[in-house]
């Protein structure tokens, strides 16, 4: 049997007193990375007047305070959040920290893949940047090497990264992003590629339990329970919030639109939605078709 959807609710002012604490995604929940979505600007301010904590967390593969340059040019004040937390930051402090074996054994050299405005990935922690595959330690994955590429031109270049058996930071796991209404790849894809060739590959960000760990330390809600994940991808949010132990509030009309037949002002199917639930094995707690208060 079909899982059974969870209730839709009309906005957040219906569940705002089970809460002390939002976890908020960033494209694809309070904007289309033009603009803000209708009622997101209202939602902040409600939320901030009742005493809420907020948390932007974002897969964007670029430090915090690069996220909160992009998020205010495309209109989100970020002084109506409490903060900004990204999947670049929590690379960038890996590196910096090599707590563990795996980031240990890096070396300094890293080879890019991704977009030249991701460069500040390399400011401030002792990284060298190669150009070249042959003399690079590591490969830092931050997204395609251009916005009009697709996985078949980073083929070649994974191929030869495997070559030589470099292990990839990926910094972004988002598969893809919908900017406007164009459907672009990101790093998560490229790091699946890179895995199904056989490469060593390592992610931040959501849906990977630390940035939640992180995320709760930052709002200063002790408690899980009381703190209400907000976002639209099952592969990031959605099961990411689940494995931390945190509610979460899908919202439909981000990157799962299209295939749910999803219209603004409406309800999603119910079918479609749990064919997305079964399909990822994880049930968010509520629906939220738009965020809005």
């Amino acid at each position: 049997m079909s899982p059974t959807p969870p209730p839709v609710i009309a906005g957040l002012s219906h569940v705002v007193d089970r809460y002390d604490g939002f976890i908020l995604d960033l494209w694809g929940c309070l904007h289309d990375g033009v603009r803000p979505y209708p009622g997101v600007i209202d939602a902040l301010k409600r939320l901030r007047a009742a005493g809420k904590r907020l948390l932007a967390v974002s897969n964007g593969p670029r430090r915090a305070s690069s996220v909160a340059v992009t998020t205010t040019q495309i209109g989100i004040d970020p002084a109506s959040l409490d903060g900004i937390l990204s999947a670049g930051e929590m690379a960038w402090q890996a590196i910096v920290d090599r707590a563990d074996p795996w980031h240990a054994r890096l070396g300094r050299r890293a080879l890019h893949i991704g977009a030249d405005r991701d460069r500040g990935m390399f400011e401030g922690n002792g990284l060298e940047r190669s150009h070249d595959v042959t003399t690079a330690d590591f490969i830092l994955l931050t997204g395609p090497m251009d916005d009009e590429w697709d996985l078949p031109q980073h083929e070649e270049l994974l191929r030869a990264a495997l070559a030589r058996r470099l292990p990839m930071v990926c910094a972004n796991p988002d598969l893809d992003v919908i900017k406007g209404d164009v459907r672009l790849i990101c790093a998560g894809t490229i790091a699946a590629r890179y895995a199904t060739l056989g490469g060593d590959v390592v992610q931040h960000g959501k849906p990977e339990r630390p940035i939640y760990m992180r995320a709760l330390t930052e709002l200063g809600v002790a408690d899980p329970r009381r703190v209400l994940a907000c976002g639209d991808s099952f592969h990031t949010d959605v099961s990411g919030a689940h494995r931390a132990g945190i509610d979460v509030a899908f919202i439909p009309g981000g990157i799962h639109a299209d295939e749910l037949g999803y219209r603004p002002g409406e309800s999603p199917d119910a079918a479609a939605v749990a064919a997305l639930m079964a399909q990822y094995s994880v049930t968010p707690t509520w629906i939220l078709p738009e965020l809005k208060w």
